[in-house]
């Protein structure tokens, strides 16, 4: 279980990572400026997504390793 959050919460901070790269350089990376709903709060969202990450890494970390 340890490893399924700190994967999630990796898959997280990438594509967060890569969305606010996407809006700081238009480069056309991540999948956060590809969801239609989210169109004008893809920054909002890329922030949402490093938080949960970082929620997921101290989930990950008070959870025993076996």
């Amino acid at each position: 279980m340890k490893q399924l959050l700190e994967l999630i919460g990796f898959l997280a901070l990438v594509q967060g990572g890569a969305g606010l790269l996407h809006e700081l350089t238009d480069w056309h990376v991540g999948l956060v400026q590809r969801v239609d709903f989210l169109d004008g709060y893809e920054v909002y969202a890329s922030v949402a997504l490093i938080v949960l990450a970082f929620a997921l890494f101290a989930a990950a970390e008070s959870r025993r390793s076996g």
